[in-house]
């Protein structure tokens, strides 16, 4: 009984050893292969960052939150 659990043990961790192995291998290639593409397809344009709300609108924000909080 203890050596069929060691046989099951062996053979589960060598699938999982080889499917990580398979993994990594296929991982690799396909990063070899996006660069390899990546002219094809236009970058996006950054995106802008939206302005800064002025210092008076914060107080009134604070304390609109505040009230929400506490109703």
């Amino acid at each position: 009984m203890i050596g069929q659990g060691v046989v099951l043990m062996l053979a589960g961790m060598g699938i999982v050893y080889v499917f990580l192995s398979v993994l990594i291998i296929v991982t690799k290639t396909s990063m070899k292969g996006i660069v390899r593409f990546n002219g094809i397809l236009p970058q996006e344009a950054p995106k802008k960052k939206p302005a800064a709300c002025a210092s008076g609108d914060d107080d009134a924000n604070i304390a609109l939150a505040i009230a929400v909080a506490m109703g």
